[in-house]
């Protein structure tokens, strides 16, 4: 992909003070129109900043979310567990180098966006600051965690912004195998032994209410929903997403015979949805400013693979450099 600054040919960066009310509205036109707004359109800053934010969360989530599962590699229950969940890590890390990639397209750099991730200024998704301690949480992930995703990242691949939307597809894509591959691991517990039925439900207890946090705050205390749904970056709001995510699941819950973990759940006949119990907030943003269980570690673990690959990095770009300069001096 290419970066919106590449065409500025040397001009100074746009007056966001000086971006007047014409230009927005006809702005805002094209998005209610549903046009897809490309990286040489011209666009709000605050815009601009917005899928900065979300695009760049969305990708450290991606890379961040490799370790939970990455750390079952090695431990996987047979060959054909290990080949499956080496390609699902696989597939995470490549997820994360599309997004980034989306993210240059607004003229931020990469390598700003991974310091912000190193040095704890950005932020990615809590769900990832969770232990793994069996096997069935290796399920556990691909069902809640990647199904929750699904919910959310569906309605992306409609995002006003093109890239980020582009990108959605095949990630959308990817993600939906990964959650039926999390599901035949719970299902295959869940029809074993009462040991086996005993993980799979004790994994669906630890992630149940982590992975209905995911979809961010109730819509009443969140801060950019409003704004990016009028843009159309996102086109459904948390707690409709959330609900979206509940009425999906439960019956897969009852279908493998296990409990979800909300003594409050009910079916609500007159609405057509399950009724949930209240979400523990304070756990969700206690997690977020860095007191989750595994803040620490997965920051060290991202921070030290960063500083091991400094090697790999120099080396392709010396590559790069050489194979640059032997072309200049064939076609002088």
């Amino acid at each position: 992909m290419y970066t919106q600054s590449l065409d500025n040919h040397g001009q100074a960066p746009v007056d966001t003070a000086a971006e007047d009310a014409q230009r927005c509205a006809q702005f805002q036109g094209r998005v209610d129109l549903d046009e897809r707004i490309e990286p040489k359109d011209w666009m709000p800053d605050a815009y601009r900043q917005t899928l900065i934010r979300q695009i760049s969360q969305h990708a450290h989530s991606e890379i961040v979310g490799m370790l939970p599962e990455g750390n079952w590699i090695t431990r996987a229950p047979s060959l054909r567990r290990k080949a499956v969940l080496i390609a699902k890590v696989q597939d995470e890390g490549g997820h994360g180098a599309y997004l980034y990639s989306a993210a240059e397209t607004l003229g931020v750099s990469r390598d700003e966006l991974l310091e912000q991730l190193l040095s704890g200024a950005a932020k990615y998704s809590s769900i990832f600051n969770y232990p793994t301690p069996t096997w069935a949480d290796v399920g556990a992930i691909g069902w809640l965690v990647d199904g929750a995703a699904i919910v959310n990242q569906i309605p992306l691949c409609r995002c006003s912004y093109g890239p980020y939307a582009r990108a959605m597809v095949r990630v959308c894509k990817e993600e939906s195998f990964h959650q039926r591959q999390g599901f035949e691991i719970m299902l295959a517990l869940a029809r074993g032994t009462a040991a086996q039925k005993q993980m799979a439900q004790d994994s669906l207890n630890r992630w149940w209410w982590p992975s209905l946090m995911m979809f961010g705050p109730n819509d009443a205390d969140s801060k950019h929903s409003a704004q990016s749904m009028r843009w159309k970056i996102k086109r459904f709001s948390n707690d409709e997403l959330r609900q979206r995510f509940i009425d999906a699941t439960v019956p897969q819950a009852q279908f493998l015979g296990l409990s979800v973990p909300d003594p409050k759940l009910r079916w609500d006949e007159q609405t057509g949805h399950f009724e949930a119990g209240p979400i523990d907030w304070n756990e969700f943003f206690d997690v977020i400013k860095g007191n989750g269980p595994c803040n620490r570690e997965r920051l060290e673990a991202r921070r030290d693979a960063h500083a091991k690959g400094a090697w790999v990095r120099e080396a392709a770009t010396a590559y790069a450099l050489k194979h640059r300069a032997d072309g200049l001096t064939r076609a002088a």
